[in-house]
């Protein structure tokens, strides 16, 4: 039973090696596909638990010190009525805390305003 292969038989395996292997590419491909968007899919979940962490601890510490800058407000008011009466002294506080805010509040405008949002650098290498 041995026989000889002929050419037909070789080209008719190669097409079919051929075959199976562009057939496994295409497995590997799309499980790498898979595999890379679970991958993906994971540290998005890692990072969306670390920012949701981050952004408690933010909103408890920024809770916090607004506290201590209400507490802070009443001890200056109650520290000026030694001088005048209390409802100048809470009049002349918030005065001052109106020209400190809106102080800071022009210096962001100012700096929000030079800032440019658009992504020059990308839009002139296209």
């Amino acid at each position: 039973m041995n026989r000889e292969l002929t050419k037909e038989d070789v080209s008719t395996m190669q097409r079919e090696s051929f075959g199976e292997l562009l057939g496994q590419l295409v497995s590997h491909s799309a499980s790498l596909v898979r595999d890379e968007i679970k991958l993906a899919k994971q540290e998005m979940l890692e990072e969306l638990q670390s920012f949701r962490s981050g952004a408690i601890t933010l909103v408890i510490g920024a809770a916090l010190v607004w506290i201590a800058l209400l507490s802070l407000c009443a001890a200056v008011v109650i520290g000026l009525s030694v001088f005048m009466g209390p409802g100048m002294a809470a009049l002349v506080t918030g005065a001052g805390l109106v020209v400190v805010g809106g102080t800071i509040a022009f210096i962001g405008l100012r700096q929000l305003k030079k800032t440019m949002l658009k992504p020059e650098k990308t839009t002139r290498s296209m």
